[in-house]
């Protein structure tokens, strides 16, 4: 043992690092370890009087933004596939509408096309069942005549509404026109003409007596108009399919709420 402490400090002795010039290597500064404490007491009062002065509002936002701002990395099945069929829907309606404006490739079809979504408008149908009302003279005309015309007057009201609820726009930026300001189909969903023709084609089918061709043709004009919407950049596919459902459920409503003949003469003669 004791031959080993002289080794031991002559071994200290010979190493670099001991030396006074290379003391500040090893042990670090006290000056510089004081300086740094006081920093940070300092910025710790400092942080503490921040967090005082600041309103509990302003606190409580704090703590709030970042789980507001967070982004969801793991979203939904229902999200996912929901939103895969929006982009499948968009993409379809903008290929299918080809007479959306003069330099489409169906662009010269696009009158033709406008002409056809006019037979599905409200203002002339509900002209022409006042027309027909005033001239029918048979108590079964007039009566299946009102029915007719309170089903057209829903059809505007709820469509309007549903549409005001929605405020979907369509795929193409097109104006309505001066008909459709006038019915209140201004948005896309649901599609005001599917609706219409869905609701007027189910209501002639029960109500009149038609041969069947002239019940295919009923049946192909109302595919024809609805999806005339798309083809000229109006509405998306599921604007006019859900226009084709809702306006089966609004037959359905008339036929529950259907007014008799007697109901219907007191209307008139009030008129």
């Amino acid at each position: 043992m004791p031959a080993s402490q002289p080794r031991s400090r002559a071994r200290d002795r010979n190493n670099v690092l001991n030396r006074a010039e290379f003391l500040s290597l090893n042990q670090p500064l006290k000056g510089n370890q004081e300086n740094r404490s006081s920093g940070r007491k300092q910025s710790g009062q400092a942080g503490a009087a921040g967090a005082q002065n600041t309103n509990p509002k302003e606190r409580r936002q704090s703590q709030q933004l970042p789980e507001e701002d967070c982004m969801q990395l793991n979203p939904s099945f229902k999200g996912i596939a929901f939103n895969s069929l929006l982009a499948i829907d968009i993409c379809m309606s903008k290929r299918l509408g080809v007479c959306a404006n003069r330099a489409s490739s169906w662009g010269g079809a696009r009158s033709m096309i406008n002409l056809l979504g006019i037979t599905g408008h409200g203002i002339p149908w509900i002209a022409g069942t006042l027309i027909c009302l005033v001239k029918s003279s048979t108590l079964a005309g007039q009566e299946v005549l009102m029915n007719l015309l309170l089903a057209l007057l829903l059809d505007i009201m709820i469509v309007a509404g549903l549409q005001k609820l929605a405020k979907r726009k369509g795929p193409y930026d097109i104006n309505p026109g001066l008909l459709d300001y006038l019915t209140m189909d201004t948005y896309a969903f649901p599609a005001g003409h599917a609706s219409r023709v869905a609701m007027l084609s189910k209501f002639f089918l029960n109500h009149l007596v038609l041969a069947i061709p002239l019940r295919i043709l009923l049946v192909l004009w109302a595919l024809c108009v609805g999806f005339s919407r798309v083809m000229i950049g109006r509405h998306h596919i599921t604007d006019v399919l859900s226009g084709f459902v809702f306006g089966y459920l609004q037959f359905r409503l008339v036929e529950l709420i259907w007014m008799s003949s007697n109901t219907c003469q007191m209307l008139i003669s009030i008129w």
